[in-house]
């Protein structure tokens, strides 16, 4: 057993006000299979980067193993597959490298076309499979997962599970449950290890939860207590102090006297009950509560708003799946499923207007509104105020998603082009929720989003249904919140 050991480990992002680690201890085995989850922007990436070297810090970070980092940095991508591998890896037996492609279903012509050629999905999995053809390395895999499809993801997730030595990033609840053997939480104001999945991680978490906030609730009510007696003899010492101006014949030296010992007593009866309030407060613990969000969808007059009937894309004439029939009625959430490449986003652009050669029936009701979040975002640059403001929505409605998602308000400041991912992805979601409409439809919404994140969504889709399309890969997500998926073939 060899340890990756961490002591002190303290890191700030130059010009960021709080540290993103606070004299971190750990200590990590290179033989497990760790899943690393967090809210976005509380520093997985980061943490990943410091083992590799990439930030200075304080503390120790001492380690008998090299690490590897995925996804790689591949330079010229119409490159052939190949010579991108022999670029990252140098010479290797070929034997090693087609014995991990037939683990993930690859096929060996992909080595020899241009990587540019190839879909997301195969992408992801053909660097996966370079990342195992070197031996004595431990692997740092963030967020492997997004534009994979949902066999895709329980591919990779079966994969690693026959694998050992790497840390992976996700917030894919059932790709972790299969894949790891520990978890890594970094959490609001600690860092937890846990022995387990996902599930395991989530259960201590609830019981800890449930325990704190009762803690919390006593300590509240102790606190509520001491300010009302602190309250109670600062009402008391200036009672006393009026007693010194004297009515009639009394010997207003005396009382003077009396006034000024009691006054002092209960001053310092007052700065006690300060005291305890204060180191009181100090107990209570920040929880992260998953606050609600909220949607407000308009009503429209037809009950089917959207239908589709033998449908299907071509190109070139041929189809690109078999067609397919759905109606989207007012409430429900169609869930449309594929491999990658299958045409899922083509019917959304479809549905959306745009110049899309399709056959069969694709009936819209008229005068509907629709609110979309696109896949990409590279697109946002810039102030985030500016964004509101062209955006036409209403600036506290949005900053109060925004915060309900995570996101501090020293966030607000910085520019988007500085946003990670998943911050990203959480503009155009806090976006579209600020927007009424009849139907919101959403191009893998859940890509880089944090777990915490992905179970507001739910709540909200399940407690306000409305009606939507989502085309999204998450196992338990879906089983959640759709009321039917329709399959491309």
């Amino acid at each position: 057993m060899a340890l990756i050991d961490i002591k002190d480990l303290t890191f700030t992002h130059v010009g960021g006000l709080s540290p993103i680690f606070d004299h971190v201890d750990l200590q990590l085995d290179t033989d497990w299979k760790l899943g690393l989850i967090g809210r976005n922007g509380y520093g997985k990436s980061t943490f990943l980067k410091l083992l590799m070297g990439e930030f200075t810090y304080d503390g120790s970070i001492h380690t008998p193993v090299d690490f590897e980092y995925f996804p790689y940095q591949v330079k010229d991508l119409e490159n052939l597959t190949i010579e991108i591998i022999k670029a990252l890896k140098g010479e290797f037996p070929l034997w090693r490298l087609q014995k991990e492609m037939n683990l993930l279903e690859l096929k060996e012509d992909i080595l020899y076309r241009p990587f540019s050629t190839l879909s997301h999905g195969e992408q992801t999995k053909i660097l996966l499979a370079t990342m195992f053809i070197s031996y004595n390395q431990f692997l740092l895999i963030d967020e492997p997962t997004n534009h994979l499809d949902v066999h895709g993801r329980k591919l990779v997730a079966e994969y690693l599970a026959n694998k050992k030595g790497f840390i992976v990033v996700s917030h894919d609840r059932e790709f972790l449950n299969i894949s790891v053997d520990h978890i890594l939480a970094i959490e609001k104001n600690k860092i937890v290890l846990t022995k387990g999945n996902y599930d395991t991680w989530q259960h201590n978490k609830h019981l800890e939860d449930r325990f704190e906030l009762e803690r919390n609730e006593k300590l509240r009510k102790e606190i509520r207590r001491l300010k009302e007696s602190a309250r109670e003899k600062a009402l008391w010492s200036d009672k006393v102090e009026k007693t010194k101006i004297g009515q009639g014949p009394v010997d207003r030296g005396y009382i003077g006297h009396m006034a000024a010992k009691m006054m002092k007593r209960s001053k310092n009866i007052e700065k006690r009950y300060e005291k305890a309030i204060e180191e009181k407060q100090k107990l209570l613990k920040n929880i992260e509560e998953i606050e609600p969000l909220q949607i407000t969808s308009l009503e429209h007059h037809s009950d089917t708003l959207i239908e589709a009937r033998d449908f299907t894309l071509s190109y070139d004439k041929d189809p690109i799946f078999k067609p397919i029939s759905f109606a989207v009625n007012q409430g429900e959430c169609l869930v449309l499923q594929g491999k990658n490449g299958s045409g899922k986003s083509s019917i959304i652009k479809a549905i959306l207007g745009e110049n899309i050669q399709t056959k069969g029936y694709l009936w819209k009701t008229k005068n509907m509104v629709i609110s979309y979040v696109p896949q990409q975002f590279d697109f946002l640059k810039g102030s985030l105020f500016e964004f509101i403001d062209e955006s036409h929505i209403d600036k506290t409605q949005f900053l109060t998603i925004f915060r309900k998602m995570g996101i501090s308000r020293e966030q607000f400041e910085i520019p988007m082009e500085r946003y990670s991912s998943g911050q990203k992805k959480k503009v155009l979601l806090a976006k579209s929720l600020c927007e009424e409409a009849h139907v919101y439809i959403w191009d893998e919404p859940l890509n880089y989003i944090d777990i915490i994140s992905r179970i507001q969504i739910e709540n909200m889709i399940l407690e306000y249904s409305p009606t939507m399309i989502l085309i999204e890969h998450d196992r338990k997500f879906i089983d959640k919140v759709a009321t039917d998926i329709v399959k491309l073939q």
